[in-house]
């Protein structure tokens, strides 16, 4: 794969149909050759089932959880700027790399010793927006251990053709991404996940995307009583190892901002990068110190401590 390799964000659905059984198996030239992520370390995507699933949350609190062990890590906000959870992820705005168009970049900047990289859109009367490859991504001139993707697209979408724009983090390659699929823990959230899940078949029958297997609910500890049992045979093989985000409140209220996501959201991610073997099934208490302390929220202050 080579930064010429352009794609656009805005592409016409292939399949029209909401028959998601029936949709064509990709052609030879639609499935990409194997992709070499080994400059991005383990690549760790994240894919909302709907809109507002909360993977944006959950995307930095894996980023958080991996620096704060010591990794080099790359977080990727591959989501429309006008419509990205992490705005305010950073305390500054770095500098902004172009992209294969004049209309989108990228720009670098700093959460504490992870790299933030958000698309930068210049242009935004501009259409189609060429969507920057992989390696434009890149900080480059450092070692990235963990990339983690917020891939930040409607998920719908993006699954008609996973090929094009944000759905390229999800390509074949080695090492062998590890998606992961965010829901809500409701009715809905799970026949939302059955159908993203509906959606990629056909692109994982022809291997050229890597399908989510794991799932992941944010905003309960634990299934409400008679919701797993409303999934569908997709996503009935993901229950059993499911991993739960519970709700947050200063993080739903406020969103993520650049001090660190809170205790309660980095155990189950530090749960999950064990479980993937990202991180090592026993630590040994290495805590990055986050820089300056965390504001004062619902009138409590901020943990002190990173770990």
């Amino acid at each position: 794969m080579t930064a010429s390799d352009n794609f656009t964000v805005d592409v016409d659905s292939r399949v029209d149909s909401t028959d998601t059984e029936g949709q064509p198996v990709p052609s030879a030239e639609q499935v990409a050759e194997l992709v070499d992520w080994s400059p991005f370390g383990r690549v760790l995507p994240v894919l909302a089932a709907s809109p507002g699933a909360g993977a944006t949350s959950t995307a930095v609190a894996i980023a958080d959880a991996l620096q704060l062990a010591g990794r080099s890590v790359l977080l990727v906000d591959a989501g429309d700027p006008v419509r990205s959870g992490l705005g305010r992820a950073a305390r500054a705005d770095g500098p902004r790399r172009d992209g294969p168009g004049p209309a989108a970049g990228i720009r670098f900047s700093r959460r504490a010793r992870a790299i933030l990289a958000r698309l930068d859109v210049s242009e935004t009367g501009v259409e189609p927006v060429l969507f920057p490859s992989p390696p434009y991504w890149h900080p480059g001139g450092r070692g990235v251990d963990v990339t983690v993707v917020d891939i930040g697209h409607d998920p719908w979408r993006l699954a008609t053709d996973p090929a094009l724009g944000p759905g390229q983090w999800l390509r074949v390659g080695s090492p062998s991404p590890i998606p992961a699929l965010v829901v809500r823990p409701t009715v809905p959230g799970l026949a939302h996940a059955e159908q993203v899940l509906a959606r990629l078949d056909p692109w994982v029958r022809a291997t050229a995307v890597t399908p989510p297997t794991q799932l992941l609910v944010v905003g309960a500890r634990r299934w409400p009583k008679g919701v797993a049992g409303t999934a569908g045979r997709r996503t009935s093989i993901l229950l059993s190892d499911t991993v739960f985000f519970p709700h947050e409140r200063y993080v739903a209220e406020h969103g993520v901002t650049a001090d660190v996501t809170p205790p309660s959201l980095r155990a189950p991610a530090e749960q999950l990068l064990r479980s993937w073997h990202v991180l090592p099934q026993r630590t040994r208490g290495l805590r990055i110190p986050w820089p300056r302390r965390a504001h004062v929220r619902d009138g409590r202050a901020a943990d002190k401590d990173t770990g």
